[in-house]
């Protein structure tokens, strides 16, 4: 995306929201301006009822009998602070398009777009049996997050499922990367990390199990049992569920020492450095 100068615009929301034309930060003004940005962002190159977007900006019976025209300030002003030289493009534009408007952008210059890119790489690898190069892909998709997605607008309240399911998409490319360092015989490695995940999200069974696992490789056969008693007390507790069938015959594997558990054959080497 380029303005007159030829400097790339970037956006970065993976984080507090950022727009940067070269090495120069654009001033985004005021939080309905940047959350309309935002809001545009996650939808980028759809066209967004311009309803849909008041339903963003205020919730519920809270917008203004002015909220269209502090819709249109925020659009007037976001293209001015975008292209101040008036440098769009049929590609790099924010349109009104009926019945709202559209901000076309080149995908590789979001980091939110780049992320899911990288994410499904590194699972194509996973999954043809290459957690080497998984590992580095999905690394490289993580290393895009610089703190909770939007993280200032989520701070001034807003509250949208757009933002709730890319949380989860990161969590799941944790997930995805812890997979593949596993393959790759790195548990030592990625131990930390899934302490940290399943202490946040102590709900979700995957990561539990691959704690299990990272313990269990680690010499840490009562630890990895324990973390199944947490998981199960949790589960029925606030769920009235049991822990999955993979997770119980993980549980019986650990408790027999299935030899299924013990290291990959595949060399701890040929990943990049962290």
């Amino acid at each position: 995306m380029h303005n007159t100068t030829g400097e790339t615009l970037q956006f970065r929301m993976l984080g507090p929201l950022e727009a940067v034309s070269g090495n120069r930060m654009i001033a985004l003004g005021g939080t309905k301006q940047r959350a309309t940005l935002s809001f545009l962002l996650l939808h980028a190159n759809r066209v967004v009822a311009t309803s849909r977007l008041l339903n963003a900006l205020w919730e519920g019976d809270d917008a203004p009998a002015s909220a269209r025209k502090i819709l249109q300030n925020a659009v007037w002003g976001l293209r001015g602070a975008l292209f101040p030289d008036g440098g769009e493009t049929e590609q790099t534009t924010l349109l009104t398009q009926a019945p709202g408007y559209v901000l076309r952008v080149n995908p590789d210059d979001v980091d939110l777009f780049l992320f899911h890119r990288r994410v499904a790489e590194g699972r194509a690898k996973l999954t043809t049996g290459a957690p080497q190069e998984a590992a580095v892909l999905l690394r490289d998709a993580l290393a895009l997050w610089r703190g909770p997605v939007l993280a200032d607008l989520m701070e001034a309240g807003f509250a949208w499922p757009e933002v709730t399911a890319v949380q989860n998409a990161r969590l799941d490319a944790v997930e995805d990367y812890c997979e593949a360092e596993l393959a790759c015989g790195r548990h030592h490695a990625v131990l930390g990390e899934l302490e940290a995940l399943v202490e946040a999200e102590p709900l979700r069974e995957r990561s539990c199990g691959q704690l299990m696992l990272a313990l269990y490789r680690c010499g840490r056969q009562a630890d990895a049992l324990n973390v199944y008693s947490r998981v199960r007390t949790t589960l029925v507790e606030e769920l009235g569920l049991e822990p999955g069938l993979a997770l119980q015959r993980l549980q019986q594997s650990i408790l027999t020492h299935d030899r299924t558990l013990a290291l990959p054959a595949v060399p701890a080497a040929g990943t990049a450095p962290a």
